[in-house]
């Protein structure tokens, strides 16, 4: 477990810049993996163990200030009843926003309540329609946001015209996206927001400045080596976890996350070290695959399964892992009700071993790397634990809070897993 731990610990260093794509972080993680296949005595797959690929990503790499108060007209353009916004606690940049500046040292602008009368009342729209921004920006709870589909056309074409919106949210949850929109998007937490408001009046006006680049066709990779099997080499079980993340927010802000992904590829490497070693060589053998890209919409393990290093159909198993940090609860395997035999095998062993508190079987579900290969016809799960911290896509994602409960037994049930697979494949 120390050795966990300090992989755990490296992956979410400031160093690693949130493994993302702002300073190279993707790059720095990419190189800590290779290393670690180096040392462990992985055989490439591919050059120097990587596959490369590109992708398009939104990223924040220079300032991200926000700041609101109440007030008047008149009060302006002073500068005292500022509430200054840290990024990442207090709000984040919605995924696609675009950059700019709106107010400054002696100026703020206005903010506009989203007015719920816009998805049903046609005098509502007009009036919104002939609203002049100059400058404004809008603000929505999260709730009216997920109804913006219901809004016509006209309305949504006006809305994004102006200089910037805010979205309040219980939870602060960033993203990765491929697009950049024209218009400056934030995000602000619920509990803030009401304690940026006075009197029972909410802010009513805005400084901020966000920079944001959209990379086109930025190079990152998948890294991968292997184990030859003893028996059967050229039939292959795959072990993955994507080991990239979100990247920074602004100067100072990264996402460390530990849970998503550190602990999924913190368990690839324990595997690989395992079945590296001669005496427990597989009869299979056995690929290990960090994917790169998987927060930008799994792109590098849909760019495997598009330019594949094996022939998919040598693939026997696929076992993704991904959020193994906890498991006060157990884990949940996702495609264990489309692949029955190889549930119910996962679970006899558990029971069998105790090594987990509970197996829960899952359907289909798009949701992580497993899902390309699925969709190619390889039977894959994806394993991830349940109970215990609930940070996920946020700056509370850190190593030190990230409690393991089930590491241990989950790798124990993983190897008995492969090794069942290599002997007998169900």
């Amino acid at each position: 477990m120390p050795r966990v731990r300090r992989t755990i610990q490296d992956l979410t260093a400031p160093a690693m810049q949130g493994r993302g794509y702002v300073r190279g972080g993707d790059q720095k993680a990419a190189e800590y993996i290779r290393r670690r296949f180096r040392l462990i005595g992985l055989q490439p797959l591919a050059p120097n163990y990587t596959q490369s690929f590109p992708l398009d990503v939104n990223t924040f790499p220079g300032k991200l200030k926000l700041r609101l108060r109440t007030g008047s007209t008149r009060s302006l353009p002073l500068l005292g009843g500022y509430h200054k916004l840290r990024p990442g606690f207090d709000f984040i940049a919605a995924a696609s926003s675009g950059g700019g500046q709106v107010g400054g040292t002696l100026s703020a602008a206005a903010i506009t309540p989203f007015d719920t009368l816009l998805f049903s009342d046609p005098r509502a729209q007009l009036r919104f329609l002939q609203t002049p921004w100059q400058g404004k920006g809008v603000v929505r709870s999260v709730r009216d946001a997920r109804r913006f589909n219901k809004l016509p056309p006209a309305v949504l074409q006006h809305l994004d015209s102006a200089a910037f919106l805010l979205t309040t949210v219980p939870k602060l949850t960033a993203s990765l996206s491929a697009q950049q929109s024209r218009q400056v998007q934030l995000e602000v937490l619920d509990s803030v927001w009401r304690k940026c408001s006075v009197d029972g009046k909410e802010p009513a006006f805005a400084t901020l400045r966000v920079q944001a680049e959209l990379k086109r066709r930025y190079h990152t990779q998948n890294i991968i080596g292997y184990v030859r099997g003893k028996a059967q080499p050229d039939s292959f079980l795959i072990v993955t976890a994507h080991y990239d993340h979100l990247g920074t927010m602004g100067h100072r802000t990264y996402f460390p996350g530990a849970n998503d992904n550190a602990s999924g590829t913190a368990m690839m490497l324990e595997l690989a070290s395992y079945y590296a070693r001669p005496e427990n060589q597989p009869a299979y053998s056995i690929a290990f695959i960090a994917f790169g890209a998987e927060e930008a919409g799994l792109v590098g393990s849909q760019y495997f399964v598009e330019h594949p290093l094996l022939p998919l159909s040598h693939i026997r198993f696929l076992v993704n892992l991904d959020l193994l940090g906890t498991g006060a609860e157990g884990a949940t395997v996702v495609n264990g009700r489309d692949l029955p035999v190889q549930f119910k095998l996962l679970q006899r062993l558990n029971e069998q071993s105790r090594a987990i508190p509970s197996v829960a079987a899952r359907g289909r579900a798009a949701n992580s790397d497993h899902f390309p290969f699925s969709e190619r016809g390889v039977p894959a799960f994806f394993l991830y634990t349940r109970g215990g911290i609930t940070a996920y896509h946020d700056v509370q994602d850190r190593a030190v809070t990230l409690p393991l409960t089930a590491f241990t037994g989950m790798f124990a049930l993983i190897r008995d897993f492969l090794e069942t697979l290599s002997v007998s494949h169900p």
